[in-house]
């Protein structure tokens, strides 16, 4: 599986470019970064980090700043931490991004690996939506999306009826999904249920002393939230959607047109039905938990 991750790293990116890169099915062709948990000047700077830290040839290429429409949008420092990677200091990689723009890359390496390049969006959907507005055929020619974002039969998490990633460009979620790609929505209907603690962090981190253990690292930061909150560890809401590539059977599916709203209290709320000319989409809306986690802490305890 050819694959890139668009990706706003962020703790719970980082730990999806760690499990994409321990499954031996997929090829990591490429990083694609956009604005979202961090800016994403510092997303790049982290993407370049962490594929470093793999020690293979990933390139990482710089995408959009804002969303579509100029909408508002901030970073959450105080859930990922100052530099995006908990309480971690700024890293400083030798790699310089990519020479092209994330879209522009996009859309080459859909026309390369035309029919096999599968994407998995795990930060707002703006560069995916730009590659479709400047180039008919790049819908064409991805092979699938694996989008963690939505929240169909629950209550968001950046508002009460939004998805943090749908909530910050829903204008490119609504072209995105509307886009005829073959998509499957992996949102916090799954992902609110997949919880690592700390001890679990700390036992992975011995079986994985590099990877898991930078994982362990950043994540205390993060967990810290989800304790304010009344929970033990902290959501796997990003790495579930590389999950769900490499283990379907885990996850419970529903057909359906996703609308996103555009405007007044409820803007980013996904909604599920079915209305004539609209892409059908398969959204996760449950799924065997325990299973997804154990896939998790397995593929990261492949790595060094």
């Amino acid at each position: 599986m050819k694959a890139i991750i668009d990706t706003d790293p962020g703790v719970d990116d980082a730990m999806a470019i760690f499990y994409a890169a321990s499954c031996p099915e997929i090829d990591l062709i490429g990083l694609t970064t956009v604005f979202g948990n961090v800016p994403v000047e510092m997303a790049t700077r982290n993407a370049l980090h962490l594929a470093e830290m793999l020690g293979r040839p990933v390139p990482v290429a710089q995408g959009c700043a804002r969303p579509l429409n100029d909408r508002g949008w901030k970073p959450v420092f105080w859930i990922h931490g100052e530099e995006g990677l908990g309480a971690l200091e700024a890293p400083s990689p030798q790699a310089a991004p990519h020479p092209r723009h994330a879209v522009d890359f996009l859309i080459e390496q859909a026309e390369r690996h035309k029919g096999e390049l599968v994407l998995f969006p795990v930060g707002p959907l703006t560069n995916i939506a730009e590659a479709i507005r400047r180039a008919p055929a790049f819908a064409r020619n991805v092979s699938r999306l694996y989008v963690m974002g939505g929240a169909v039969h629950v209550p968001g998490n950046a508002t009460p009826f939004a998805e943090a990633n749908i909530h910050n460009d829903p204008e490119a979620a609504r072209i995105v999904l509307d886009s005829g790609i073959d998509t499957v929505l992996v949102g916090l209907d799954v992902t609110n249920r997949t919880n690592l603690s700390r001890e679990e962090f700390a036992a992975l981190a011995k079986r994985s002393p590099v990877h898991g253990g930078f994982l362990a690292d950043i994540a205390d930061f993060y967990i810290k939230l989800y304790e304010s909150r009344g929970q033990q560890g902290c959501s796997l809401h990003d790495p579930a959607t590389i999950v769900a590539a490499m283990h379907p059977e885990l996850f419970d599916l529903e057909d359906g047109d996703i609308a996103v709203s555009l405007e007044g209290e409820t803007v980013g709320q996904t909604v599920i039905g079915r209305k004539a000319g609209r892409q059908s989409v398969r959204a996760a809306v449950d799924g065997r938990t325990d299973a997804i986690i154990a896939a998790f802490i397995e593929g990261i305890a492949r790595l060094p």
